[in-house]
């Protein structure tokens, strides 16, 4: 017979493998992007605040350590072609696994507008044009240790090519090659964002070589491999789930999906009439943890590691969404979201139940606002990387 796993199971795996009770948080960021695969990196903000929310005791200082000292965690462009904050025991496989398709797709978009501004005469001098270019921006990082793109664009003439972006396009603009050369030698795995200019919520980075996380570079992963091991580790953090749930997350194709889960030869279980996977060793029912309140931040990995979030969002999603699918600030209660949350013109941060959950629920979650609260001090959080959700305009005013 097919195991049957109920809502009540799920949302009790979701909340210890994702660390967000008291019992099961973290003593450092690395732990927490471990057990979460990946921090969504994206906005610069949610890595730092979606590790305190998992973190028994954390500050800013503990993730720019980890950062930028001990570099024990590294940003890299994986899924889907978003940014994430991951540990150097699983920067290998994403990188084999999603960021060399990545790079692909880059590296043919980066020749056609090379080709496009005319630095060559036909495709072939073009290649041989941007291999050279590469080594250039390569050997000029490793010269100054860390650089923006501007300085980089600075060193050399190459690095100072203008592209068209979007050609004949409403939204046509320009940009100097040296910003978008360096996207490309990072989903490459040969450059590293490194600290930002200004302060820890800044969208704007230095780039460092790899070779500082990584001396000799990413472990030599086959793509295939890789992508066994990618999905092993997501059913672990995020399993029982659909397939379908998996191939969204890491946005492979149907096949590359089927041929990873074929290898794995995941169990089957009963999701409520839908078809969940599980690991073979991965069975044994979950304790139902104490009642717990988290309040996490826009594009955490935990509300973005599953397509379909029926069993934790209910019908709160067009409140709580953006028009392009990102999640906005949220409320968790006891495995599910129950509202959201937003800093208001003066900078407090104020939370928007949407349900009636109750006064032991309101009174956590009022605890884990305060938290939050000591840890941002006087710093405003800023939505630049999406579009602000209706609750969080609706909040902010």
């Amino acid at each position: 017979m097919v195991r049957r796993i109920d809502v009540a199971e799920r949302r009790a795996r979701l909340a210890s493998r994702h660390r967000l009770t008291a019992d099961t948080r973290a003593d450092d960021p690395v732990e927490v992007a471990q057990s979460l695969l990946a921090l969504h990196g994206t906005d610069p903000s949610s890595v730092y605040v979606g590790a305190w929310a998992r973190m028994r005791d954390g500050h800013v200082r503990d993730v720019e350590r980890a950062l930028y000292e001990d570099r024990s965690l590294i940003r890299l462009m994986g899924m889907r072609r978003t940014v994430f904050v991951t540990s150097l025991d699983i920067a290998p496989v994403l990188q084999a696994a999603c960021s060399r398709a990545v790079a692909a797709r880059e590296r043919r978009l980066l020749l056609t507008m090379l080709l496009e501004s005319g630095v060559a005469a036909d495709a072939a001098g073009v290649q041989a044009w941007l291999a050279e270019t590469e080594k250039v921006a390569v050997r000029a990082l490793k010269e100054r240790g860390e650089a923006t793109a501007a300085e980089l664009a600075g060193d050399d003439p190459r690095l100072g090519t203008e592209l068209v972006m979007a050609r004949g396009k409403s939204y046509e603009g320009r940009q100097k090659l040296a910003s978008r050369l360096l996207l490309l030698l990072a989903a490459e795995g040969l450059v590293v964002r490194g600290r930002p200019r200004g302060t820890w919520t800044s969208h704007q980075y230095r780039w460092a070589p790899l070779t500082d996380w990584f001396p000799a570079g990413f472990a030599d992963w086959a793509t295939q491999e890789a992508e066994v091991e990618l999905a092993r580790r997501w059913l672990r953090t995020f399993g029982p789930a659909p397939a379908d749930d998996l191939r969204w997350w890491a946005g492979w194709t149907k096949t590359q999906t089927k041929r990873a889960l074929t290898e794995l030869r995941p169990v089957e279980v009963d999701l409520d009439g839908v078809t969940g996977l599980l690991l073979p060793d991965d069975v044994a029912e979950t304790a139902r943890p104490e009642p717990w309140a988290a309040l996490l931040p826009a594009l955490d990995s935990t509300p973005m590691g599953w397509q379909n979030r029926g069993w934790f969002l209910g019908d709160h999603g067009p409140r709580l969404f953006d028009r392009n699918g990102n999640i906005g600030p949220s409320l968790w209660w006891n495995g599910r979201i129950v509202g959201g949350w937003a800093q208001d013109k003066q900078g407090e941060i104020v939370c928007r139940f949407l349900e009636d959950v109750g006064a032991d629920a309101r009174s956590a979650v009022r605890v884990e606002a305060e938290r939050l609260a000591a840890r941002l001090g006087r710093v405003r959080l800023t939505a630049r990387t999406r579009g602000r959700t209706w609750l969080e305009e609706e909040l902010a005013a």
